[in-house]
């Protein structure tokens, strides 16, 4: 994968933790904590969020070695004691962070189908990305057109703006803590089942790494990327 690739990359990644950090920090302050609202975290400033390691060090580590940049940023702090109904508030506040990549996946499809109808050059382009990009970047190379070509490169960042939102909000999802899933999971479990469910937190990051190292991730995502393939292909 060339050079102008990861950089694509690694902005969208930044375009997606940014939002979905930001829409957390909304919900809590629609709901009644300005926690994170008064310490600048709900913002479209990348910067407010940025985490040195899982923001820039591991995308970057992700992306050279030929694979689907993702990333995480600072979570946004949450006092539950400014909620009005801590346990019914803190799954809206967890499904806001992936709603906003869904969202954004969403929008950048419908933008993608509408340049694949409307300029054959970017149809072709789009048939190549979805069968080489992470596959063959030899392949790739080849056979994309050589120039500058402005709307096939808006496809591409389309493109990634669909994949690495998906990554990142079917990550979130997963009901391990510290992820949304948590959040959401504890919100509906009854008070006695939700207590013992807490006591995992402590081990909720080698849960996470051990998920992805077995290819959990990638197991569920991958009839999702099959389908935006055989749609823009």
């Amino acid at each position: 994968m060339n050079v102008l690739s990861i950089a694509m990359q690694l902005f969208v990644v930044l375009f997606a933790i940014t939002i979905h950090e930001a829409a957390h920090g909304w919900a809590a302050y629609r709901l009644g904590d300005p926690t994170a609202y008064n310490l600048g975290r709900v913002s479209l400033n990348p910067i407010v969020h940025i985490d040195p390691i899982f923001t820039i060090a591991v995308p970057v580590l992700l992306t050279l070695m030929g694979m689907p940049a993702f990333g995480a940023a600072k979570p946004v702090p949450v006092n539950p004691y400014n909620l009005r109904n801590p346990r019914r508030d803190n799954v809206w506040i967890s499904l806001a962070g992936p709603a906003a990549n869904g969202l954004a996946a969403l929008g950048a499809f419908i933008l993608l189908l509408v340049l694949k109808f409307a300029d054959p050059g970017v149809n072709r382009f789009l048939k190549i990305i979805s069968r080489t990009l992470f596959k063959s970047p030899e392949m790739l190379r080849a056979a994309l057109p050589k120039g500058i070509f402005p709307l096939e490169g808006l496809a591409l960042v389309l493109y990634f703006v669909v994949l690495i939102n998906i990554y990142l909000a079917v990550f979130n999802l997963i009901p391990v803590p510290p992820l949304d899933g948590s959040g959401i999971l504890m919100g509906v479990l009854p008070e006695k089942y939700a207590d013992r469910y807490e006591r995992l937190r402590p081990y909720g990051f080698f849960l996470v790494m051990a998920l992805i190292m077995m290819g959990v991730l990638t197991m569920i995502v991958a009839p999702i990327e099959i389908f935006i393939d055989v749609i823009l292909g």
